[in-house]
């Protein structure tokens, strides 16, 4: 039998109103990779977050290699060979990749104190070149996509030489090359003795990488089973306790008169001639390579991106953006790709952060009405099933998929005549990911003309009416529902030859 490097046992955890940990219990074999699964708000992140010495277990105990822990700092946590990856980035933007990943372990020459650049610089190629990276280790990290950020995270984690890993979520901004680098350097990582602690709510992914999985709901543990011997259906039911029998409940809505077109939009060194159109009551499908063009055309659309050419039309009148104050009065919502950096406030309250694109609804005469502002919270809160102890919590201390829904939240209030969705089911889980789209059923039965950009194309395949694709800041293939398939979408994807087959 494999060596236990770690022992978890009865670890419980609260903060004010809420108890997020329930005698909870886990335990991980060396060599192994153990899937921790359940769905937001589950208290997964809390219960990796207490191991890293991030927080403090209310009780319970904690074995590392056989050994009792009585408490644990994240000074601890390091020499004890324990290395995580947060589901939120850690990186210092104004730093240097090679800086980032050696942040507070800098080598030195002997005693001097004087840093040893030349050997941090190599070590750094090499962690880089074991991810197939090809960045200098001296560029900002602050110039670096969200994904390129989350695989130096990734390195960082790996030069360490930890003896146990956790992995929160590491491929949710990842390309498929990315993703599959990964999995190598994971496949090495076990074959070396390390154990892996993954958490994400991909399931081909756990079914791919896992040798056992072990659940969580409600802060509870429900059970482990062994990844071979379980189904993607035993799963779900473990996770929320209920079945949930379709994974993409897309309801046919017969598209009404056009709502948005889009004639020869470009941006500078981004986007080149794209012209397309999105009828009322339709959702259109954005899929393409990191790096295509996606994020900026939303970007564009809702005033952040400058436009160099092209006209917008909504409704058949042409209007001009060229702030996000004039995309919201137009009818125009996005909810971003980056939550944390472009969609909340984490300081402030669920209710401050709703109320933010909404406040000529909650104010009279430039005077906010906190009982109109409380109502709008309330009402979203219970409509989207936020797990909140109420809207005077700060968002900050939401779990991931929970603070999405407070980002989709505040913009369905703007009442949108347009929704832009960039990734909107990153780091969500399955049950979560139901309730979003059921509300985009909804949205589309109301006529909003819905953009959903994403990467994972059963989502963008399982949901769209149509589907455009991306590729170096141009449209090269729309295709209708019925026609789209994986392997068409990904030719176009990588520069294949253009089709409009629709």
């Amino acid at each position: 039998m494999a060596e236990l490097l770690l022992e978890m046992n009865e670890i419980s955890k609260s903060f004010p109103g809420v108890k997020v940990l329930d005698n909870v219990q886990l335990t991980l074999k060396r060599g192994e990779v153990l899937a921790l699964m359940g769905e937001n708000g589950a208290g997964k992140s809390t219960l990796m977050k207490i191991l890293g010495g991030i927080y403090t277990r209310d009780n319970g105990t904690i074995k590392v290699k056989g050994e009792p822990q009585p408490a644990m700092s994240t000074g601890i946590a390091a020499k004890l060979g324990i290395a995580i990856i947060h589901q939120e980035l850690n990186l210092i933007p104004h730093l240097s990749v090679m800086e980032n990943i050696f942040l507070g372990r800098e080598y030195t020459y002997g005693r001097t104190g004087f840093v040893n650049w030349r050997r941090m610089r190599a070590e750094a190629k090499y962690w880089l070149e074991q991810l197939a990276i090809d960045l200098d280790p001296d560029t900002l990290v602050g110039e670096l996509s969200v994904g390129q950020q989350q695989m130096i995270e990734i390195a960082k984690a790996l030069s360490m030489q930890a003896d146990i890993l956790v992995l929160d979520e590491p491929t949710a901004a990842l390309t498929n090359r990315e993703i599959e680098a990964l999995f190598e350097v994971i496949a090495s990582l076990k074959q070396k003795g390390v154990g892996m602690i993954y958490i994400s709510h991909r399931m081909e992914e756990i079914f791919q990488i896992s040798d056992r999985i072990t659940v969580l709901r409600d802060g509870q543990y429900v059970g482990t089973v062994e990844t071979a011997r379980t189904n993607m259906d035993e799963l779900v039911k473990m996770m929320v306790g209920r079945e949930i029998t379709d994974r993409f409940p897309k309801v046919e809505v017969k598209p009404g008169a056009e709502r948005l077109r889009v004639e020869k939009l470009s941006v500078k060194g981004k986007l080149t001639d794209l012209s397309f159109a999105v009828r009322s009551g339709e959702i259109v499908g954005v899929a393409g390579l990191m790096g295509a063009g996606r994020t900026e055309m939303a970007k564009a659309l809702f005033g952040v991106e400058r436009l160099e050419a092209g006209r917008i039309f909504i409704d058949g009148e042409e209007v001009s953006i060229s702030q996000p104050i004039d995309a919201i009065r137009a009818g125009i919502a996005l909810v971003t790709e980056d939550r944390k950096e472009e969609g909340l406030v984490l300081s402030l309250t669920v209710r401050e952060n709703i109320a933010l694109p909404n406040l000529e609804k909650v104010s009279s005469m430039g005077v906010l009405k906190p009982k109109d502002e409380q109502e709008l919270s309330d009402g979203l809160i219970k409509q989207l099933l936020i797990k909140t102890a109420g809207g005077e919590q700060v968002v900050g201390s939401l779990s991931g998929g929970n603070q999405q829904k407070v980002v989709i939240g505040k913009w369905l209030a703007t009442k949108p005549k347009i929704l832009i969705l960039d990734e909107p089911t990153r780091g969500v889980d399955i049950g979560a990911k139901k309730e979003i789209y059921d509300i985009m059923n909804r949205l589309a039965q109301e006529g909003v003309a819905i953009l959903m950009i994403s990467s994972e194309l059963p989502e963008v395949l399982g949901m769209s009416d149509r589907i455009l694709v991306m590729h170096e800041g141009r449209i090269t293939g729309e295709f209708s529902r019925e026609e789209a398939t994986q392997e068409l979408i990904m030719q176009r994807a990588t520069g294949g030859a253009s089709s409009h087959a629709v």
